[in-house]
């Protein structure tokens, strides 16, 4: 889906390592994929400290919004874990 959307493969490739390292990413875009590792991670939480730097690149509305994107990604991937729904292969290295 990224991939027809715009975003470069090598950008996609640096999600599977290390983001959080990689030059390819803003640091609103590093936040803001820490923020998603948080929130689906269920042994971990978002604390006062992240959400504090993820507040110095978004708004209230886009934190809103981001948070309800990754919530329904989140329990979109385990309905279909659950059901043994495979991926569909929107996108392969």
């Amino acid at each position: 889906m990224g991939s027809r959307l715009g975003v470069p493969t090598e950008k996609l490739e640096a999600l599977l390592d290390d983001y959080a390292k990689s030059s390819l990413f803003t640091e609103a875009e590093k936040v803001a994929l820490e923020y998603a590792d948080a929130i689906t991670d269920t042994r971990r939480d978002v604390d006062a400290e992240l959400f504090a730097r993820l507040q110095r690149h978004y708004d209230d509305d886009t934190i809103a919004e981001l948070t309800m994107i990754i919530a329904w990604e989140n329990a979109s991937s385990r309905f279909n874990r659950a059901f043994r729904i495979p991926s569909q292969g929107f996108w392969k290295r």
